[in-house]
């Protein structure tokens, strides 16, 4: 497993697995942003494929999971909980306290995950994702670190 920043370069892989996983995806634009924001943004290869990325903001002493992904072939394998270690290690040597992340509440299996590597519920935002029929609310997760 390597792990490595991505530049605009690995975009057009990236916004593969997006456009693969998520109903209402990120844009180039918003990944660009990311990347000009000095957001940390960095993905995971295996065998030289990129097969999942995460996007966090450091704010003060906390981390925001603003985005992170596994290629959708590669989900139930152990890659998601390999970039969510390589997400806390990151968080840890930039001395955050605090990760925070919104996640679907329909999304049981990333839920699953965040629990299994210790967030809790920490709040529910309603209304915050875009949905097929209206919005969805989110669970705010935290992990103290």
């Amino acid at each position: 497993m390597q792990f490595s920043d991505f530049k605009e370069i690995d975009l057009s892989a990236i916004e593969l697995i997006e456009n693969e996983v998520h109903a209402y995806p990120w844009t180039r634009g918003n990944f660009l942003d990311s990347i000009k924001s000095s957001h940390t943004c960095f993905m995971m290869k295996a065998n030289e494929e990129i097969i999942g990325y995460a996007v966090i903001m450091f704010i003060l002493d906390e981390c925001h999971i603003l985005n992170i992904s596994i290629k959708k072939s590669m989900q139930k394998k152990g890659y998601g909980s390999d970039l969510l270690k390589e997400v806390i290690r990151r968080s840890e040597l930039a001395h955050s306290k605090t990760i925070y992340l919104e996640v679907r509440m329909s999304n049981h299996a990333a839920i699953h995950l965040y629990d299994k590597h210790g967030f809790n519920e920490m709040s529910i935002r309603k209304d915050y994702y875009r949905a097929k029929e209206g919005r969805e609310d989110a669970v705010l997760m935290g992990l103290e670190i």
